[in-house]
């Protein structure tokens, strides 16, 4: 009979704040039904928040239509959320402990449901905005106390199987999105995406008020509260986020709102690590990124969401702006990446059990950075069928990503340390997919810039080629009905598309390429950390 070793059993995900002590099960304890009623129902929540980041995507046309404002406008839609996100994420653990778990969560489910429900009646660019702040606010929640109650409600031998159902509302969500959005919103209208979190939010509410039981608020925790280094990280970091996600549409600093923003970040976030550091109760403890898991986890974790929510920006554009595909369309594409995930990840639960965490985190990072790579050599003609093999080749490897490098990072994670390591690991994920995704449209157009300068150069009227290929398109015109001179016009602005388009498919063949390199890059950083038998140590 083998016994299992709580001091590796360390989750990110706390109970309760930093000075809070977690009663870990023991390994032997039967989980009873309302336990896992109340996780499947945490789950749901964090499935719902998860999703709510991607699904306004492919829908935004739709919404920024009925609502009179520009696509340069619409970008608040997605921005609002996420920033409120990020930053409700540092704050949940303490605020859990403050209020209670069960009571925290069921507050901020209904929330979440009453501001879903407003973003359907919005009725202009603004009141769409707030709402959507409200939804990130309390969606925001959602997410860590998830796996909050991993810890809590699981012993350590059944913990492998709570990692892998907390990775599917990391990586599958985030997969399906466009694909529910863009079928909903093609069917029933933009609203039905927000309508959408009413049946699961129902079904959460009744799972957490049945599966957990009540506890005490400790309301004079707020009277000791880390005031001056939680408004600073509010303001430093809602100002980053911003900055990240409207530099490139603003470009850059040559913005005054943009430039204003970066400085506002840098200070204020400096001023909070300073505070953070000297601080007697941080809210946030930095020094576990001295760590050597932690530390290092918590890299490969940021440049996880640099690749997965960079990979989910551009293939959806490039499906848009290259093979002219509408938002079902784009779904239904994306859904290879998505779909299968559910099979590998008990299987992914299952192998954490077996070997070492390091080994299974860079099978994971070698498919997913291979399936980059495969996107890098597209073609005019890369459509549906041709992007399957890749898709399902990245559907095995964030699975073999996420889970292995939630148990490789926290292992070692004392229980009253939880609620930073927590904040740091969420945070940092979320952040790498803001970096990335400012970042990869930032390259996408300087690269689409090169490639049409140096296309250009090639396509030149004293050509040969060049020519045939005129001549070729004007008698194509022609035959359609156009005259002569009109003719010759159409067939320059045809060839002008053509160059465009191509440079498009070269810039983006560049970003998934860098994404690649990026992902491969941090199976080096793997290799520093010690090793980890995933969550358990088996004797």
């Amino acid at each position: 009979m083998t016994t299992q070793s709580t001091s590796n059993v360390r989750t990110i995900f706390p109970l309760s704040g930093g000075d809070a002590q977690i009663e870990h099960p023991p390994a032997s304890e039967h989980v009873s039904l309302r336990r896992w009623v109340a996780l499947w129902g945490a789950m749901l929540g964090a499935f719902m928040a998860v999703l709510d980041i991607q699904i306004t995507n492919s829908s935004l046309p739709d919404i920024l239509g009925s609502l009179g404002a520009t696509l340069d406008e619409g970008s608040w839609v997605s921005t609002s959320y996420l920033v409120a996100e990020i930053i409700v994420i540092p704050l949940t653990a303490w605020l859990g402990s403050v209020f209670g778990t069960r009571r925290y969560l069921l507050t901020n489910t209904v929330l979440f449901l009453l501001s879903s429900i407003a973003c359907a009646f919005a009725w202009n660019l603004g009141s769409m905005i707030a709402f959507r702040m409200l939804q990130g606010f309390t969606g925001g929640v959602l997410i860590p106390m998830a796996f909050t109650l991993v810890l809590k409600l699981l012993p350590p031998a059944q913990r492998p199987l709570g990692f892998g159902l907390f990775g599917i509302t990391a990586t599958f969500a985030p997969a399906i999105g466009p694909t529910i959005g863009g079928w909903l919103t093609d069917n029933y209208g933009w609203p039905a995406i927000f309508y959408l979190n009413l049946i699961p939010g129902a079904m959460m509410l009744a799972a957490i008020g049945w599966g957990l039981d009540a506890e005490k608020p400790k309301l004079s925790l707020l009277r000791r509260g880390d005031w001056w280094g939680i408004a600073t990280m509010v303001i430093g970091l809602g100002s980053f986020i911003v900055f990240l996600e409207e530099g490139n549409q603003n470009d850059w600093f040559n913005s005054r709102m943009i430039t204003t923003l970066g400085v506002t970040a840098a200070v204020f976030l400096v001023t909070c690590v300073v505070i953070e550091l000297k601080h007697r109760e941080p809210f946030i403890n930095l020094r576990l990124l001295t760590r050597r898991n932690f530390g290092f986890g918590a890299v490969v974790s940021m440049a996880f969401g640099f690749g997965m929510y960079g990979a989910t920006y551009l293939l959806p554009m490039y499906l848009a702006q290259v093979q002219g595909y509408n938002a079902q369309e784009i779904g239904w594409t994306i859904m290879w990446s998505g779909a299968p995930q559910l099979l590998m990840m008990p299987i992914a639960a299952g192998l954490l059990r077996k070997f070492d965490a390091r080994w299974l985190l860079t099978v994971g990072l070698g498919f997913f950075a291979a399936s980059c790579f495969m996107n890098s050599t597209m073609t005019n003609l890369t459509a549906y069928d041709q992007l399957k093999l890749a898709q399902l080749i990245r559907a095995i490897g964030m699975p073999l990503t996420i889970v292995p490098l939630t148990a490789l990072a926290t292992g070692g994670i004392e229980s009253e340390q939880t609620g930073s390591a927590s904040a740091l690991f969420n945070m940092l994920r979320n952040l790498g997919g803001s970096i990335g995704i400012a970042l990869l449209a930032t390259q996408l157009d300087l690269r689409e810039k090169f490639h049409s300068v140096r296309l250009g150069e090639s396509v030149s009227a004293f050509s040969a080629a060049t020519q045939e290929r005129l001549d070729g398109l004007t008698q194509h015109f022609i035959q359609l009905g156009a005259d002569g001179v009109t003719a010759s016009r159409q067939a320059l602005a045809a060839l002008s598309s053509i160059v465009r388009r191509e440079a498009y498919v070269m810039s983006y063949g560049d970003c998934f390429f860098i994404v690649g390199v990026v992902i491969a890059a941090m199976i080096v950083f793997v290799w520093f950390c010690k090793p980890s038998k995933g969550a358990v140590l088996v004797h």
